[in-house]
């Protein structure tokens, strides 16, 4: 599998497609699903921001199954699959690296 052009990901652009890799969401539950997958406290205006440097980086797009007018869902476009595909598996490769050196314990000693 090639490099999508916007690999690597920064941390919270990966987490974010994380949030909504299974369907549209909108950017406080994104914030949110951030925060429990990353650990990271993350502030209104860092999602909005990620979000709307990612929609313009062909990444997400704005959903048209909108229920709420006060809430803007995001989707991921194919785009953003690609590219949160290839971060995946780079740091699967990171952690098989890092596996290969003893410096954390693989699934067999985990």
């Amino acid at each position: 599998m090639s490099e999508a052009p916007h690999n690597p990901l920064s941390p919270i652009v990966f987490h974010v497609l994380l949030a909504i890799a299974d369907g549209h969401e909108h950017g406080y539950a994104i914030g949110k699903a951030v925060e429990e997958t990353s650990g990271l406290r993350v502030g209104p205006g860092t999602i909005y921001g990620s979000l709307q440097r990612m929609e313009r980086d062909g990444l997400v797009a704005e959903s048209v199954d909108r229920a709420d007018e006060r809430r803007r869902p995001f989707v991921m476009t194919e785009e953003g699959r690609r590219a949160l595909e290839a971060e995946a598996a780079r740091i699967d490769r990171l952690a098989v690296l890092a596996r290969s050196r003893d410096l954390v314990p693989g699934p067999e000693t985990a």
